[in-house]
């Protein structure tokens, strides 16, 4: 059976079998026993996934995409399963399970912070990405490029820049490079901190990234005993996420 793969939601197809295979050996394998690929298209990574001994399980939209992989891969019935960002996981897995993909670009974000919601499900994670969407998310503080996304997954994941990607190895190539990443959880929540608090104090310092945190922060009423802390002389990109897990346990406590 053959079925041309097309372009949807941004997506753009890997044909290099050394690459996949390479993505694929990017996962640890270690304390799950289910993996979740994300827009698997015309399952170049999935060939690869289905030799490990793992339960494979496809997040796919695409009817002709979906089509192809009921036929090519039989072994996936019943573990095709629909739209990533709709997913209840809870439904399809009760344990933990990692998740891999290359992911379609104008939902890459997206994707990372589905993840994030359900961290306590994922301690894993590889995906190929818009090489710009990887650094940022890698993005150590004091770069122009950290920001938000950087900050909201270290804060629960490790993160590791794994390899660049070039635009060659895709159908249709795209107009940019691309780069596969890891985040591997290392914990699951904040304890002692008000978690929704602190992703408002990371929202807003971003979001007026050239200003002082204290001018950034204002419309979050900065509490009196704060107005003098060296926090606020700071502009967000200069904050560790450590530092703001602490300016968020210092906000709470004023």
């Amino acid at each position: 059976m053959k079925v041309k793969p097309k372009k949807h939601l941004g997506q753009h197809f890997l044909n290099d079998r050394n690459i996949a295979s390479k993505i694929v050996d990017s996962l640890t394998y270690q304390g799950y026993s289910s993996i979740l690929e994300v827009g698997p298209g015309m399952g170049v990574l999935t060939r690869f996934l289905l030799q490990k001994n793992k339960l494979v399980f496809v997040a796919e939209i695409d009817t002709e995409s979906v089509e192809y992989l009921q036929h090519s891969y039989p072994e996936l019935e019943n573990r095709i399963i629909g739209d990533f960002l709709k997913l209840n996981f809870s439904d399809v897995f009760k344990e933990e399970f990692a998740v891999i993909g290359n992911f379609p670009y104008n939902i890459s974000s997206q994707i990372v912070f589905k993840i994030l919601e359900n961290r306590t499900q994922i301690p894993e994670m590889v995906g190929m990405f818009q090489k710009e969407v990887a650094e940022r998310i890698v993005a150590e503080k004091g770069s122009k490029i950290y920001g938000i996304l950087s900050v909201l997954t270290q804060v629960y994941y490790t993160t590791e820049y794994l390899f660049t990607v070039h635009e060659n190895v895709f159908t249709p190539p795209p107009k940019v490079k691309s780069a596969v990443i890891r985040l591997t959880r290392y914990r699951e929540a904040l304890e002692g901190v008000d978690e929704a608090l602190f992703v408002r104090i990371v929202k807003a310092g971003f979001n007026q990234r050239r200003k002082m945190l204290r001018n950034a922060l204002k419309a979050l009423e900065i509490p009196d005993l704060l107005e003098s802390h060296d926090f606020l002389n700071s502009r967000a990109e200069q904050l560790s996420v450590e530092d703001f897990i602490e300016l968020t346990r210092l906000w709470k406590e004023k």
